[in-house]
């Protein structure tokens, strides 16, 4: 056989399990052509009438959602300008009273048009999906077989193609709770959208002008960047390291063979996590007040003359939420350091100790590497997780103290700080902004270390 048969052959294998999109439109008939335009065509031809139907309900669906008068074609056109019409007061001569008339509202505006515009790549998704359905069913025809009739289809979902039925619900969840938030939310960092005009209602395009707000050192918001920037990286280092390697020298102790009571001690350490981190937070935010149970206990055994700025200096809160971080995170840490200690081969310890390696040399050949190739994803999970840790320092210090004229606080977080912008002061523009620096420089960080680290290039390098 040729070699050019030899290729006809494969790709009709191919075209037979699973066909391309461009495949089924260079290859296929009229029918499959005409599929392109009314969906489920192909389908119907080849006699699978109930899939064909149902691909021609979700073009119908779709196309009445977007024709219809207020539908998706409205909010679409209406996104250039999101909206001009101001509420109207118009004087109503059968009451004698004057009546508002509803204006355009750019927020609904800017959020229907945005998912619309995604029900539009749906339907571009559906729609590939039902030419190359329609193509396959065809094609199996054409060769003498039978194509699947509708309980047969459902049937796989079962057997061969489960993954893709398990697959459905997370990826309409990701789609529905995650990325049209986060498109909606990208898209108001471009436009006006804040209380300092007066737009709540109505707000416009303003382009790249709030990006370059943020980065101008000569007005009130620029200038607080750079320094909340540089706090939150400092928090999340040593939030993180010192979780991690405290926790880890606790772990280790406590899982030596001559420490009794091991179960003991763990469980209490671990009162942390049964007890409410809200309830946590708050009795140590009162404790460590100028007034709370601290400084008074110090005050009256003579130990200090005056009371400790635990949250009122800048220096001693940043200090004091870390250290206070570290209590409420290091059991975290021993839970999984534990499990991990408990798997490593007891040969290797053996091994080394024969070869003549101390307590420490071990440590820092077996141990080491070991929960540090395991743990990669856990570590890279804690820093993104302490970047945006909101609970810790909002509870404690509510980012104070707060400098005059400043709308962020010298322990502010720029998770706390974007809070603080669009909750208290309405500035959603700048909000977005900021949350979008945020996830771009999380996202870029956290996967270069993860694709660096040998959990990702050698995962078979401790098994």
């Amino acid at each position: 056989m040729s070699t050019k048969a030899l290729t006809k052959a494969a790709a009709m294998r191919r075209d037979l399990k699973d066909p391309t999109f461009l495949s089924a439109l260079k290859n296929g008939g009229p029918l499959v052509w005409l599929s392109c335009i009314i969906m489920g065509l192909g389908n119907i031809a080849a006699g699978q009438i109930i899939m064909g139907l149902m691909y021609l309900a979700v073009e119908i669906g779709v196309f009445a959602f977007l024709c219809t008068r207020g539908g998706g074609i409205y909010w679409i056109s209406m996104l250039p300008s999101l909206g001009d019409r101001e509420m109207q007061e118009v004087w109503n001569d059968e009451t004698g009273v004057y009546e508002y008339v509803m204006g355009d509202q750019s927020q609904l505006i800017l959020l229907y048009g945005i998912a619309s515009l995604c029900i539009i790549l749906l339907l571009v998704f559906v729609w590939q999906l039902s030419v190359r359905s329609g193509y396959k069913a065809l094609a199996q025809k054409k060769a003498g077989m039978k194509p699947l009739n509708f309980v047969q289809s459902v049937k796989t979902l079962f057997d061969e193609n489960i993954h893709k039925l398990l697959m459905i619900l997370p990826t309409a969840c990701i789609a529905i709770f995650t990325i049209l938030p986060l498109l909606y939310m990208m898209s108001m960092a471009f436009t006006n959208y804040s209380k300092e005009t007066e737009n709540l209602v109505l707000f416009d395009w303003v382009g790249i002008r709030n990006f370059k707000v943020l980065f101008n050192s000569t007005n009130s918001i620029g200038r607080q960047f750079g320094s909340v920037l540089g706090w939150t990286l400092i928090w999340a280092f040593f939030a993180t390291f010192l979780n991690f390697f405290l926790g880890t020298f606790v772990a280790i102790i406590i899982n030596r063979k001559t420490i009794k009571l091991k179960g003991l001690w763990r469980g209490c350490l671990s009162l942390t996590i049964a007890v409410p981190q809200f309830v946590s937070l708050m009795i140590i935010r009162n404790m460590m007040m100028p007034d709370g149970i601290i400084n008074r206990v110090l005050l009256d055994a003579g130990l200090i003359a005056e009371k400790l700025p635990f949250l009122t200096n800048t220096t001693w809160a940043r200090v004091m939420v870390i250290i206070i971080n570290c209590w409420v995170g290091i059991p975290y840490t021993i839970m999984q350091v534990t499990g991990i200690l408990q798997n490593i081969p007891a040969e290797q310890y053996e091994a080394a100790t024969i070869d003549g390696a101390n307590p420490v040399q071990q440590f820092i050949h077996i141990t080491l590497p070991y929960m540090i190739f395991v743990l990669t994803p856990y570590i890279i999970t804690q820093f993104t997780g302490n970047i945006n840790n909101f609970n810790i320092i909002y509870l404690l210090t509510r980012g104070e103290p707060l400098q005059i004229g400043n709308t962020a606080g010298d322990t502010d977080l720029l998770v706390t700080w974007l809070y603080k912008l669009t909750v208290d002061q309405q500035k959603y523009n700048m909000g977005a902004v900021i949350g979008i620096f945020t996830f771009v420089v999380l996202a870029v960080v956290s996967l270069i270390t993860y694709r660096s680290s040998g959990s990702y290039k050698d995962e078979e390098a401790f098994k």
